[in-house]
């Protein structure tokens, strides 16, 4: 939170839909969505409209979610188990995938631009429409959409802790929304 603070206020948001049907956020903001809950079709549609007019994401979109919760599974206080964000994603030109055969633990993805911690992490795979560049191994993906940026990261491991490679992470996420 602390580095999210060095970027600009940060404010919680309930919904990516306003009453008119809109983004509650100026355009040129940063969103950071990190396992959210599934969104309604109007919230599909501002944050698609947010993004396109010039907005920037940074998605963390985990398949398989192993951060502990002090809520039991199904608690609504607790965090998503799994990312269920499948219809923007399409839109925009990506798939989330999950090899339930990976092995489980904490290791660290090196990429072109980043590093990346990780424990079951999904891959993205990206359609031939789409402008994006993958990294970290399909773990990670940066796309421009309309004049907006979108960076999505197949695993939420990078919250499970302060250590310095994490923060170190975060960071270089954050740099790669830099404009």
């Amino acid at each position: 939170m602390a580095l999210l603070k060095t970027k600009g206020q940060v404010v919680p948001l309930d919904t990516l839909a306003d009453p008119r049907g809109a983004m509650p956020l100026p355009g040129d903001a940063l969103l950071v969505l990190a396992q959210p809950l599934p969104l309604t079709p109007q919230e599909n549609v501002a944050l698609d409209a947010w993004v396109r007019g010039g907005g920037r994401l940074l998605l963390f979109a985990d398949p398989m979610l192993t951060a502990h919760s002090d809520f039991a599974l199904g608690d609504p206080r607790g965090p998503q188990r799994a990312a269920m964000l499948s219809p923007i994603l399409r839109h925009w030109g990506l798939e989330l995938q999950f090899d339930a055969a990976q092995p489980a633990g904490d290791r660290v993805l090196v990429g072109q631009a980043m590093s990346l911690p990780v424990n079951l992490a999904g891959r993205f795979s990206v359609g031939a429409q789409a402008h994006c560049r993958i990294d970290v191994q399909g773990v990670a993906v940066r796309c421009s959409i309309g004049r907006g940026l979108v960076l999505a990261v197949g695993d939420a491991a990078v919250f499970d802790g302060d250590d310095a490679g994490r923060l170190a992470a975060m960071t270089s996420l954050l740099a790669q929304l830099d404009r």
